[in-house]
């Protein structure tokens, strides 16, 4: 596991470590948690465009008759 050094000031260490004693666990796993997530990010949005991708390709309709949905079906309660 490799070791990350950031700068920040004092003030907002001091709040971050409050909080993160307030919420029973500790800044760095906060940040390891965010890091994570945020290098995630880029999967996330590339697996969402090809869901994306599939769904406009594709030719399924709503019923055995092949008409697709209307606006007001899709909005019912």
């Amino acid at each position: 596991m490799a070791n990350l050094t950031i700068t920040v000031d004092d003030a907002t260490l001091k709040r971050a470590r409050l909080r993160a004693l307030e919420r029973n666990e500790s800044v760095n796993a906060y940040l390891a948690q965010a890091l994570r997530r945020y290098a995630d990010a880029g999967e996330a949005d590339e697996k969402m465009a090809r869901v994306l991708t599939i769904a406009e390709a594709s030719t399924a309709r709503s019923g055995p008759d092949g008409r697709a949905w209307t606006r007001d079906e899709l909005h019912r309660g």
